[in-house]
């Protein structure tokens, strides 16, 4: 790992990738979404602060165990005055995700004990279809097979409406010899 002297402030895209192991393309997206700020240098490249690596590091290590970037973002904007996060922030914020993370788990686990169980139904309207319908959502809804049904007669919605618009052949169109 290339080693930043200490009266460097700032860091080039390319550094900043190489110490935090994130990609150029992600640190670019990171910017784009407010996770991560840069400056413009007079030959318009970007420049971040020091502080930058330890809020790629809260990303990455949030998105590790699957934290949204939206919920990620809305985490860094609370801090005061837009600083970098510390480890009092991360056990707290960690601490806030803990909930969301254990009824993932709990949908995961629930997931994996009925696998077996849904593969070839086709029915997708039993208790036990976990994983094409939880909760038997659609069973509350319609009987039998009728998702298929219901895309089919949308998919065929759509080629009536596409062949109304194309104009009919004129007379320009014909050939004579």
């Amino acid at each position: 790992m290339p080693q930043i002297p200490e009266k460097i402030h700032e860091l080039t895209v390319g550094q900043l990738a190489a110490r935090s192991g994130a990609a150029v393309s992600a640190l670019h997206f990171y910017e784009s979404k407010g996770l991560i700020t840069s400056r413009r240098t007079s030959g318009n490249q970007r420049r971040f602060s020091r502080d930058a690596l330890r809020r790629v590091a809260f990303v990455r290590a949030a998105q590790r165990v699957g934290i949204p970037l939206a919920t990620i973002r809305q985490a860094l904007a609370e801090l005061p005055e837009g600083r970098t996060p510390t480890e009092d922030d991360w056990a707290r914020l960690s601490e806030s995700w803990r909930s969301e993370l254990d009824e993932r788990i709990k949908q995961l686990n629930r997931l994996r004990d009925h696998l077996t169980d849904c593969i070839g139904c086709g029915c997708l309207s039993l208790d036990t279809c976990v994983l094409s319908n939880p909760d038997d959502v659609f069973g509350e809804r319609l009987t039998g097979s009728r998702l298929l049904v219901e895309r089919r007669d949308s998919t065929a919605r759509r080629e009536r409406v596409s062949r109304a618009r194309r104009p009919e052949p004129g007379p320009e169109s014909q050939c004579c010899d």
